[in-house]
């Protein structure tokens, strides 16, 4: 004799144990997991889960209303890191015995760590959601440390370096390269500046916009990073010549302040793409290595702030972060910065020796003499 088991969901409606029990005390045990599952408000629809992954993942990625770039990156790990190995499954399937072999196979498979937490991520985030929406019980990703992105430590320029740069990339571009090190603005930022964000009177640049290029060579103009990116930039005073030269030879013309900062020979937008040979010459010819990216000139721009007294505070504003953790990035402490700070730490033990001591003086036998206050 086999026995059988129902319930009432909260809904109302009879539910059935998914098989058939040996044993009376077999179906009896079982049915008190699931009234007490009940009762701690605590069950889940069994057929929940069964929703395909890749289903679930694509239209998870457009209801986040993230920024187009964000967006493009999140299909392309699907594509190439997440959805070859979990679009057959439903939600339910995905066990964490399944992503920690999904995992260790893409570590393998690509030597690629950082991608591979930044798609870890992502499969972390669409399952909390879906757990979230109670079709699953529990989210599957639970590998400590994961996610996190551990990459080499960027590359800095020198001042003598960023000026190379700006003199080999040409004097259309040399601007650029000075307001990506010293404004220090993000390249997708100075594609959307026009002439009416700058004040050469107070050497500022408001940004207001940005206009990011996509792989597919769109040009997205929209809302900054975050809302901290919309902000006031202070340039130093040797910027002047500079900002003013550019102002007058190669800002667009013709259509006023909404002219565009910075457009091409024959005044068609910034384009990455066609920017990004002229970059790679300029990098040559100054002998600067091939991975340091135009990008790293905002690292470089904020480490030497960051030198010159900028705080956290400062360095959030003036890059236009929303968090402090992003803004540590640009905490940069590299070998000149420890030799700078020795150098001040010696001063300063310098100076305190030849001040008169307050130290106990001791004598034979371990005997102090202790100034009475």
């Amino acid at each position: 004799m086999r026995w059988t088991a129902s319930y009432i969901d909260p809904a109302g409606q009879r539910r059935r144990a998914p098989g058939a029990f040996d044993t009376r005390a077999e179906a009896e045990v079982w049915l008190s997991q699931v009234e007490a599952d009940i009762s701690r408000r605590d069950w889940r629809d069994p057929d929940g889960g069964a929703v395909n992954f890749k289903e679930y993942a694509l239209k998870w990625v457009p209801e986040r209303g993230v920024a187009p770039t964000t967006d493009e990156l999140y299909r392309r790990l699907l594509r190439l890191h997440i959805l070859p190995t979990f679009e057959r499954y439903d939600l339910d399937q995905i066990t964490p015995p399944k992503v920690r072999e999904w995992r260790a196979a893409r570590l393998a498979a690509t030597g690629a760590a950082t991608t591979v937490a930044k798609s870890y991520r992502l499969l972390k985030a669409i399952m909390e959601t879906a757990t979230d929406d109670e079709l699953i019980r529990r989210n599957p990703c639970r590998i400590r440390g994961a996610g996190k992105e551990s990459s080499a430590e960027r590359e800095i320029a020198t001042v003598g370096q960023v000026d190379a740069l700006a003199d080999a990339v040409g004097p259309r571009w040399r601007l650029m390269v000075y307001l990506g090190a010293y404004g220090p603005m993000r390249p997708e930022e100075q594609a959307e500046l026009r002439r009416k964000d700058v004040d050469l009177d107070a050497m500022t640049v408001q940004v207001r916009r940005a206009a990011p290029e996509l792989n597919t060579g769109e040009r997205v103009v929209g809302d900054t990073k975050s809302e901290a990116g919309k902000r006031y930039v202070v340039l130093p005073a040797f910027l002047h010549k500079d900002l003013r030269r550019h102002l007058d030879w190669y800002a667009e013309k013709g259509k006023g302040p909404d002219g565009l900062l910075f457009v091409g020979e024959k005044g068609a937008p910034f384009r990455r793409s066609s920017f990004g040979r002229k970059w790679r010459k300029a990098r040559a010819k100054v002998g600067m290595p091939d991975g340091f990216r135009f990008y790293d000139l905002r690292h470089t721009g904020h480490t030497l702030s960051t030198r010159s007294g900028a705080t956290l505070k400062d360095t959030m504003v003036r890059a236009g972060l929303s968090s402090e953790k992003a803004a540590l990035i640009y905490q940069h402490s590299d070998r000149e910065r420890q030799k700078e700070v020795a150098r001040g730490l010696d001063k300063m033990v310098r100076a305190a020796r030849k001040k008169p001591s307050d130290r106990p003086e001791e004598g034979a036998g371990g005997a102090q003499v202790v100034r009475d206050a």
